[in-house]
């Protein structure tokens, strides 16, 4: 006899929420290439990560009448899949913070180029930056790490039961304020060095009014924040990794486990 697979009502509703909570995260988390994806690939990835839950699923009764039940429960777990991308979208937006607050004060800000995600005008350091923490993504396992919160997420709080509580929204906020502390302390060292290229530039200027320094002035200092990135370089994993700790802390958090 052929086998028939069959799956009961339950099933179906629980297997919709999960689908909901990770399609909510998948607006946010920031894959490279990901927004430029056409929507089929990005809902196949999603399909694909729910059905990696498999065992997790739970059966959910959601009683009479199915659907508005159903609409309130994937609203819920909506909130959730977003609470987790944006959370995952900071570390992302911290890297491009510091770009963008270097890029301007370097000069970089007149130059632009396609950025490979949006496929739009966008900053030389700007790009670099988001491309450096999309490498730093994949390379520190975070996005095996998500997974294993989404897991953890439906042990907490199985899907139809989440609701997002003041603690949550205040972990979300704090975050987004780290972002701006981490951007600004990655900016912080070229700041300072490139105000010191600016003072010494108009002594000299004051000194010798015929020196034409604002000639020289965009090379000196475009050299000299790419040098003071690449001295950097070796410092971006380690605060892109202790920076997601604490990310992945506070979603732990929010996400009750």
């Amino acid at each position: 006899m052929p086998a028939q697979l069959t799956f009961s009502l339950p099933a179906v509703f629980g297997f919709v929420l999960v689908l909901a909570r990770v399609s909510g995260a998948f607006i946010f988390v920031p894959l490279p290439g990901l927004t430029a994806t056409p929507d089929a690939a990005r809902a196949a990835l999603a399909l694909s990560f729910t059905l990696a839950l498999f065992p997790l699923w739970p059966h959910v009764n959601l009683g009479e009448p199915y659907l508005g039940a159903l609409v309130v429960a994937m609203c819920a777990e909506l909130a959730l899949g977003l609470t987790i991308g944006v959370a995952v979208a900071v570390l992302s937006e911290s890297f491009l913070l510091a770009g963008q607050i270097i890029g301007l004060q370097a000069g970089y800000a007149y130059a632009s180029t396609v950025d490979p995600s949006t496929q739009a005008d966008s900053g030389i350091l700007v790009v670099f930056a988001q491309l450096t923490a999309g490498l730093l993504f994949f390379t520190l396992g975070l996005h095996r790490e998500i997974i294993h919160a989404f897991a953890r997420s439906l042990e907490a709080f199985p899907a139809g039961t989440f609701a997002l509580a003041p603690a949550g929204v205040e972990q979300i906020l704090r975050l987004a304020s780290g972002m701006f502390s981490i951007g600004l302390r990655l900016a912080m060292p070229a700041i300072a060095l490139l105000l010191l290229i600016d003072l010494a530039l108009a002594l000299l200027g004051r000194l010798n009014a015929q020196l034409q320094l604002l000639i020289l002035a965009f090379p000196i200092k475009m050299m000299t924040a790419i040098a003071l990135l690449a001295t950097m370089a070796v410092l971006f994993p380690r605060v892109y990794g202790e920076y997601a700790g604490q990310v992945l802390r506070r979603v732990a958090a929010v996400a009750g486990f």
